[in-house]
């Protein structure tokens, strides 16, 4: 029997797929003549199948004559071929356990890739439906059954060549290392002296893990990377729409000795590991440069750092791109036009200020304007600004550095943040003597800065003469645009969004569904939501000693301004967003 079935097995071929897209009126038969002619010319003959026909550019006919994807071309096949589809993503294998189910010659040969391993069974992907016979000797090998799933061609010859290289990576730097070395600094553990690793930052196989990481944090998009030790492996995660996903685990002297390597990339004392370190490096992206800001600290378990991932295209958005409405863009650019004056942005770590800083001074700098900043970290460096980096072991911080820019000729001067009284009274002197001021603050919505000014220690009086607005602002995910759908939504869930405001209900919204191209989230990219705090001089009355916040945002209203609620209601209403994802971003403070 077995000898029967090897002796079916074999190759998908052009021409059955080709009379399958003449079944399903794909194709006509003369398209389908044309089709077998271009598979058989000589660049052609190697391809896989779904090359073979994105080459050819065949429509979709469900999709108003659109071309076929890879993805949509592969999920039509598995309807044909009787296998269920199965797409590859990367963050949710697991290494160790696939790489180990068979050897990359293994997996090259027969154009197969494990994709999930536990105790009850073992999930491989095949680019060649017909072919069994590696079916038959992994059952053997691990006496479980085997579970064959069909997935784009082109993504397991990829995978299979960047998870086995990862593997081999690891476990060339695993075999070199002394699994004691990582115990120095882990607090739960026994302190071995005189015993140290072999492991060097600069072996090929720590080379290749860091390049690894970068080029894989890049493809999936990520905003931050965290590499964290445990007791007994570490974790690497990657911040990916705001949400962190767990990519690999790595031994922990290994994990030591990738730290070592981006220390040492980014200038840093890797000898220090009982301090808290900051770093800087610049990396390639394809053909963009690319910065990471390095933060370490130490654990209970060892060092663990965070590399948040700056992409030089964030300073050539525009206000748009952002997620500023027209509205928010006029009321902004008024703000910040002013010849002198103090502006702010407010909001907690991780709410995109930076991006609308940078993004703000790359509109404003001009050949005419002398641009000076003051940052802590510097994250973003353009050749438009004089950029100053805050050095406390020396003696420079904000003050001294706002100090230093006011005898620099400035026009406009940007503090990384106000923390203290000292920086918050420079930056005032800096706006009275004639100068444009921008500065972040930490504070829930935008009229809660004047409040935080006070509590800080600065005048009413000066707060009323100097500062020219506010803007708060938040990050809420945008709605995957391949799979997002329509939905009714009902009075009392749109009288919750929007009370205490009064806003006509919509005929539909969108909500999240899930597909793989959002790894069935629901959600793919981030945008903006704005609040902006314009201080008119009926404002300034509200500022005073004993200021009401419930009064000066009452007045803000009043006056035009718009709630971060609102702001995200008009995304939902636009179709941006929805609405579960507007409730979980706006807290419950910010709307009065």
């Amino acid at each position: 029997m077995d000898q029967a079935i090897f002796q079916q097995e074999r190759k998908l071929e052009i021409e059955e797929v080709a009379e399958w897209l003449l079944q399903d009126d794909v194709l006509c038969r003369q398209e389908v003549l044309d089709l077998q002619g271009f598979a058989t010319q000589w660049e052609n003959r190697d391809k896989p199948v779904v090359d073979i026909f994105l080459g050819f550019h065949i429509q979709n006919p469900l999709l108003s004559q659109q071309q076929f994807t890879e993805d949509q071309f592969t999920q039509w096949l598995c309807k044909h071929i009787d296998l269920p589809y199965y797409f590859i993503d990367p963050l949710k294998i697991d290494v160790v356990s696939v790489t180990a189910v068979c050897s990359k010659p293994y997996a090259l040969r027969f154009g197969i890739l494990p994709v999930k391993v536990d105790e009850a069974s073992i999930t491989v992907a095949t680019s060649q439906p017909y072919i069994k016979e590696w079916e038959r000797d992994l059952f053997h090998l691990f006496k479980k059954p085997i579970t064959r799933v069909y997935a784009n061609p082109n993504d397991i010859s990829r995978y299979t060549e960047e998870l086995y290289a990862f593997s081999q990576s690891v476990k060339g730097a695993s075999d070199r290392s002394n699994p004691n070395a990582s115990q120095i600094n882990n607090l739960e553990q026994l302190v071995e002296l005189g015993e140290s690793s072999d492991l060097e930052v600069n072996n090929q196989h720590i080379v290749n893990l860091v390049n690894w990481l970068f080029q894989y944090a890049f493809d999936q998009r990520a905003s931050d990377i965290h590499l964290e030790p445990r007791r007994q492996s570490s974790h690497v995660r990657f911040r990916i729409d705001g949400v962190m996903h767990q990519v690999y685990e790595l031994p922990g002297p290994v994990m030591d000795a990738v730290l070592s390597r981006i220390k040492t990339l980014g200038r840093m004392n890797i000898a220090e590991k009982r301090r808290p370190q900051d770093g800087r490096l610049k990396t390639l992206n394809a053909e963009n440069e690319v910065e990471l800001r390095l933060s370490t600290m130490p654990t209970a378990f060892g060092e663990k750092m965070v590399m948040r991932i700056f992409d030089p295209e964030i300073l050539l958005r525009n206000f748009s791109q952002l997620g500023f409405s027209k509205t928010e863009q006029v009321s902004w650019q008024q703000i910040t036009q002013h010849k002198h004056g103090i502006v702010l942005v407010t909001g907690p770590t991780g709410s995109g200020k930076t991006t609308t800083l940078y993004s703000t001074l790359k509109q404003l700098s001009t050949p005419e304007i002398n641009l000076c900043t003051v940052e802590d970290p510097i994250e973003l460096i353009d050749a438009s600004f004089n950029q100053m980096q805050v050095q406390h072991n020396i003696g420079l911080d904000f003050a001294a550095g706002i100090r230093t820019l006011l005898r620099q000729d400035p026009d406009i001067i940007m503090v990384g943040e106000i923390r203290d009284l000292e920086t918050a009274e420079m930056a005032v002197q800096a706006s009275l003597t004639g100068h444009l001021v921008l500065s972040t603050l930490h504070t829930n919505n935008a009229p809660s800065a004047v409040t935080r000014l006070m509590e800080i220690g600065v005048k009413p009086y000066l707060i009323k003469s100097t500062l020219l607005g506010v803007m708060a602002q938040r990050l809420i995910r945008t709605l995957c645009p391949q799979c997002k759908q329509t939905v009714e939504v009902g009075d009392d869930e749109w009288n919750v969004l929007c009370h205490p405001y009064k806003i006509k209900k919509p005929t539909h919204v969108f909500e999240a569904v899930g597909c793989n191209e959002c790894r069935h989230t629901g959600y793919a990219g981030r945008v903006g939501i704005y609040e902006i705090f314009k201080n008119s001089a009926a404002l300034q009355q509200h500022i005073i000693e004993d200021c009401d916040i419930a009064d000066l945002q009452k007045q803000a209203t009043k006056e035009g301004m718009r709630s971060l609620r609102i702001s995200g209601i008009e995304k939902i209403v636009n179709g941006i967003t929805s609405i579960e994802e507007v409730l979980r971003v706006v807290p419950v403070s910010t709307v009065q």
